[in-house]
C-alpha cells in the first residue's frame, strides 16, 4: 500500500493551521461546555441523536485498538485493518460505528484512519485510549482531527473531564429508547503512581446526572450502553464468577462459546471507583464496552450488567487471529441492546503476503504494569 500523499498533504496542512491545544482555538470558549449538577439537563442541547427504524435492530459496530504506526498504516498491516473493518460493515450493516480508542499511535496513521471511516458515510463514534496522545502531535490534536470529520459525532463534553465525554441517544418514532455514553478513561493517574487511569469523580457525577435527566424527560429510566477504552476492576470479578482457577475450566454454559477467553492480565485500575455499583444503583447502562486488552474478549453477565471486552481490530500492536474483528451491540425497540462477536479470518485475507508475513505475529510484546 503506497503512501496516501492526500493524507500527507493533510497532516502537513495540520501542523500549520489546526490547533494542538484548546487555547489555540479562535473561539475556545465553545470547545466544552461549563457543566455543574445544578444546571438543567436537556438532550436538545446535551446530545446528539439517531433514529432507528421501527422494523429492525438499531446496529452499533466497535472497532478495537486498531492502534498502527505510521509506517504500518500504508503497509500490508494497515491495509489488513482496512480490510477487516471493510468486511465487518459489509456484514453488519451497522447505523453507527465506534472505536473504543487505541485508535492510532502516529498523525498520518490517525488522519488515514479517520478518512478511511469517514468515507462510509456512516455516524461514527470514538473515545480516546491510553495511546491516542503516543506520537501525535497532542491528543487535542488527535480529538481536533475527529472532532472535525464530516460523519463524526465526537464531542469535546464538558471542560475539565479529558477530551470526549458525549451523549448519544437513540430514539424510535422521536422517543429516546437507548443512550450510548462514550467516556474517556484518559492515559495515566499521577495519584497512582502513573498507573492506569479510570473515571473521574467529576465524570461520574456528570453520568448520574445525565441518566436521571433523560429518565426525567422520558418518564422512565432509558436503557443505556457505556463505551470506554479502560476496563472497570469488576471485569476480573465478572470473569472468576465463570472461570475456576483451581481446574482451570468454565462454567458450562461458557465453555463451547467460541470468543469467551482471558489471555492477558486484566489491565484495570488499580482502586475502584465506584461506577459500575452507580451503573447497578441507577439501573440504566446494562452494557458496558471496553477494549485496551487486546487478547482477552468475552460479554458475561454480571450482577445485571454485561461486561463485554470487545473483539480487536486487526493486528496492530499486538494481537491473537483467533480474535480478530469486530463486535455489535443491535439495540430492539424496547432499548435492550444484544452482544455479538463477528469474526474476520485472517488467512482469508487477500492482503498481499499477509498470511506470510504477519499472521499470528505479535509485533510488540506488552510490558506488564
Amino acid at each position: 500500500m503506497e503512501l496516501d500523499f492526500k493524507v500527507a498533504a493533510d497532516y502537513l496542512t495540520t501542523l500549520v493551521n489546526h490547533p494542538k491545544t484548546p487555547d489555540e482555538v479562535q473561539d475556545k470558549e465553545n470547545i466544552f461546555y461549563k457543566w455543574d449538577s445544578s444546571h438543567p439537563y436537556s438532550s436538545d442541547v446535551y446530545a446528539a441523536s439517531l433514529e432507528k427504524d421501527p422494523t429492525m435492530d438499531f446496529v452499533i459496530l466497535n472497532f478495537a485498538d486498531i492502534q498502527c504506526h505510521d509506517g504500518e498504516a500504508f503497509s500490508e498491516i494497515g491495509e489488513f485493518a482496512e480490510e477487516t473493518m471493510g468486511k465487518l460493515i459489509a456484514q453488519t450493516k451497522p447505523d453507527l460505528i465506534t472505536f473504543t480508542g487505541d485508535n492510532a499511535f502516529d498523525p498520518f496513521a490517525y488522519l488515514r484512519l479517520i478518512r478511511f471511516i469517514d468515507a462510509y458515510n456512516i455516524p461514527w463514534a470514538a473515545v480516546m485510549g491510553n495511546a491516542d496522545h503516543k506520537g501525535i502531535v497532542s491528543e487535542f490534536w488527535a480529538a481536533y482531527q475527529m472532532a472535525q470529520a464530516k460523519n463524526s459525532l465526537f464531542d469535546y463534553g464538558p471542560e475539565n473531564m479529558g477530551y470526549g465525554n458525549y451523549i448519544i441517544n437513540i430514539k424510535e418514532n422521536g422517543k429516546t429508547i437507548h443512550t450510548v455514553f462514550m467516556m474517556d478513561t484518559h492515559y495515566k493517574d499521577e495519584t497512582q503512581g502513573e498507573r492506569r487511569d479510570h473515571l473521574w469523580d467529576n465524570q461520574i457525577e456528570w453520568y448520574k446526572w445525565t441518566v436521571n435527566g433523560i429518565a426525567a424527560q422520558a418518564g422512565y429510566v432509558v436503557p443505556s450502553t457505556a463505551i470506554m477504552h479502560i476496563p472497570v476492576p469488576e471485569y476480573q470479578d465478572a470473569w472468576y464468577s465463570i472461570y475456576d482457577k483451581d481446574t482451570k475450566t468454565l462454567a458450562p454454559e461458557y465453555k463451547d462459546l467460541p470468543f469467551n477467553k482471558v489471555h492477558e492480565a486484566f489491565c484495570t485500575p488499580k482502586f475502584n471507583n465506584g461506577f459500575f455499583a452507580l451503573c447497578k444503583e441507577l439501573g440504566s447502562t446494562k452494557t458496558i464496552v471496553c477494549g485496551h486488552d487486546h487478547t482477552n474478549c468475552f460479554a458475561i453477565p454480571y450482577e445485571g450488567i454485561t461486561l463485554t471486552y470487545a473483539m480487536k481490530t486487526g493486528c496492530g500492536c499486538y494481537w491473537e487471529q483467533e480474535t480478530n474483528g469486530g463486535t455489535t451491540l443491535a439495540v430492539s425497540s424496547d432499548g435492550q441492546a444484544k452482544v455479538s462477536f463477528h469474526y474476520i479470518d485472517p488467512a482469508k485475507s487477500k492482503v498481499k503476503k499477509f498470511a506470510l508475513d504477519y499472521y499470528n505475529i505479535n509485533l510488540y510484546k506488552r510490558k506488564e504494569d
